[in-house]
């Protein structure tokens, strides 16, 4: 078997030549050991399809997790210079906005008055939601629009650029059928933290949860439209990335209220055009709710934490997910 092949077997509960091995790495790792620029890891898709490659290779990984979209090959026409300072690397855009580029870790985007934005909840409208991207070159912004242009997205079919699936098809291009290819896409509960920050996200839960939850289906739409993108345009699997959905932020009743149903939709929404994997990570205390993640329909859970990262026993979750779902640590 070759890499892919091990990968698809284990996720269709098949039996491989041997356990197949993959890992999201931090973006950190990529620059911190690759000799490129950590500026052109985030910003560039080519520089960050390299990257991948170029680990997967050195560490013999089976498949690739490609946990960044693609991005705008016009992004430097929006700089308006850059500068170094105490060791990082500062892009000062058009608009006034700027990104603090570490040389170790995730860049962040800052405003003009020196904070990051978020909207506030009572000014989100649920009808023009559709998905939010945390990891944009301009983070978040509401009504959502990509890069700096500052037009809001349209909705629908049109919502995600062209160039949003480049570094799948870059990646694909290039390891051909010999790695397992995978994208990557917020849950509907993710893309809600992410957008209204964590603390305000949670609050909101409390506040008004019918809204939330028009929030969470709206933002299901777009889950769904980018899932299958992502197909299209070469993935093999697909991973639900639902960070937040573990008993360290909220309980398993709420994950029944506002996560479930919504990560239903998406993984039943991807497959009626995808018909490979679709799979859940969940980090964390999630002992107590493997049943749950089960009814969502997913084909397999990353991660299974036992303590004391997590909750889980794992010759229990064994037994329960045996013949269900494929299991993939990280």
């Amino acid at each position: 078997m070759n890499s892919r092949q091990r990968m698809d077997a284990a996720m269709r509960l098949s039996e491989p030549d041997r356990v197949p091995v993959m890992c999201q790495l931090a973006i950190g790792h990529y620059c911190l050991n690759t000799d490129l620029d950590p500026v052109d890891i985030w910003h560039s898709t080519p520089a960050f399809g390299d990257a991948l490659i170029a680990l997967q290779r050195r560490y013999g990984f089976d498949g690739i997790l490609i946990n960044l979209p693609g991005r705008d090959p016009n992004w430097r026409n929006y700089a308006r210079g850059v500068e170094e300072k105490d060791g990082e690397t500062i892009i000062r855009w058009m608009n006034g906005w700027y990104t603090v580029v570490p040389p170790d870790d995730n860049p962040h985007v800052y405003g003009e008055n020196g904070e990051r934005y978020f909207p506030a909840f009572a000014d989100v409208d649920p009808e023009r939601l559709f998905y939010v991207e945390p990891h944009d070159l301009s983070g978040i912004t509401y009504p959502y629009s990509w890069g700096f242009e500052g037009e809001p997205a349209p909705g629908g079919k049109d919502f995600f650029p062209p160039w949003h699936f480049d570094t799948i098809r870059y990646v694909s291009e290039r390891v051909g059928t010999e790695v397992s290819v995978h994208g990557e896409i917020f849950s509907p509960f993710s893309q809600f933290m992410e957008m209204l920050d964590y603390t305000n996200g949670l609050m909101a839960l409390i506040d008004d949860a019918g809204k939330c939850k028009a929030c969470l289906d709206a933002l299901s739409e777009g889950a769904i439209a980018l899932g299958r993108g992502q197909a299209a345009a070469g993935a093999h699997a697909i991973l639900v990335s639902s960070a937040f959905a573990g008993a360290g932020l909220i309980s398993r009743e709420d994950y029944s209220e506002f996560v479930l149903p919504y990560e239903q939709k998406v993984i039943l929404g991807i497959r009626e055009a995808f018909d490979g994997p679709v799979y859940t990570h969940t980090c964390g205390a999630i002992g107590d709710r493997l049943d749950l993640m089960m009814e969502t329909g997913t084909n397999g859970i990353d991660t299974l934490d036992p303590p004391p990262l997590g909750t889980v026993d794992l010759k229990e979750a064994r037994r329960i997910l045996a013949g269900r779902c494929f299991i993939k640590g990280n």
